[in-house]
């Protein structure tokens, strides 16, 4: 059996006024992520867990801040491309783990509606997705409110 496991790790600053989004979904916050593409952290971090599991880099090789195109870009695109990418290498999608830190706002609410947003963007079962919020209990960056960052973990099994 062929399995392979990827880490992917991602962080944005934040900034007063911009739209929050989390794993797809838009959050109600007063900051947002200074970014290029909509700067969703989890998104990113899980695109690079997947690249990683398949040695292909990192998603800034394949969508560079520096191509116009990708300004403002939903990130559920990105995902999309990257998951077709997976498949078209002969592999499936176990499951992902994601963690996002930060301190505000509270992130529960807003879980399952990311678990499920995620599930069909990459196109398994929800119980194969697994998101989770922690607050750095006011230590570090995401303590100070100054940025937010997310790591995932995916299992990748030769189709």
């Amino acid at each position: 059996m062929d399995i392979r496991i990827g880490h992917g790790y991602d962080v944005h600053a934040l900034g007063e006024g911009l739209r929050l989004v989390l794993c797809g979904v838009e959050v109600k916050h007063t900051k947002g992520c200074i970014a290029h593409s909509d700067g969703d952290v989890a998104i990113h971090a899980i695109c690079d867990a997947l690249l990683g599991a398949l040695a292909l880099g990192d998603i800034g090789k394949l969508f560079p801040d520096s191509d116009a195109k990708y300004k403002g870009i939903d990130s559920t695109l990105l995902l999309r491309e990257v998951v077709e990418l997976v498949h078209s290498k002969g592999f499936d999608i176990s499951n992902v783990d994601c963690t996002i830190a930060m301190q505000r706002p509270k992130l529960r609410p807003y879980i399952d509606t990311m678990r499920e947003r995620l599930a069909d963007v990459i196109g398994i079962a929800t119980e194969r997705i697994s998101v989770k919020a922690t607050t750095t209990e006011h230590l570090g960056f995401e303590g100070r409110e100054e940025g937010v960052s997310a790591t995932a973990v995916t299992l990748l099994v030769r189709s």
